[in-house]
């Protein structure tokens, strides 16, 4: 089992406005879910309530405080960050860490792979950015061309 972040960054490393995606690229999103399917997708509870549904064929795990969260097929309520890291001894499947900033932040040292698609733009008046940084101490192995000028990188840890 790895631990992967998959984001979607802009030219200025922008991944949010508003509390949500400020793209939509349908190259983007068949290539997130042919990564994620069949795995573990982590998150914060502000990216969990941009869903409108569990991500289907995937374990939803969703790090809050809240108290008032209910119980729902395929999804996983975690308080923090170390119950998060404890399912790598039970997971049978990768751990994907898909957002936001503040749980890309959280668990910086312990993605083992990133799996980063650079969107062609410059979102005027942006308010979410992937923590500075987040890719030292990885080194590219891979990319790919996706449809709507997408390019993926994939990188993996070398320190």
């Amino acid at each position: 089992m790895a631990i992967i972040g998959i984001v979607a960054v802009d030219r200025n490393g922008a991944i949010g406005k508003g509390g949500h995606l400020p793209w939509h690229y349908s190259a983007d999103l068949k290539f997130f879910k042919q990564q994620t399917t069949g795995n573990a997708c982590l998150m914060g509870y502000r990216t969990w309530l941009t869903l409108k549904k569990p991500l289907p064929g995937r374990l939803n795990v969703v790090l809050t405080r809240r108290a008032d969260t209910e119980p729902r097929e395929s999804v996983v309520w975690l308080r923090d960050r170390q119950s998060a890291l404890s399912l790598k001894n039970y997971l049978k499947c990768d751990l994907f860490v898909i957002g936001g900033a503040q749980v890309f932040g959280a668990f910086l040292e312990e993605i083992e792979r990133w799996v980063v698609t650079e969107v062609p733009l410059a979102v005027e008046g942006a308010d979410t950015f992937m923590p500075a940084g987040f890719l030292e101490g990885f080194s590219a192995y891979d990319t790919r061309r996706l449809e709507d000028d997408l390019k993926v990188t994939f990188y993996e840890r070398t320190r």
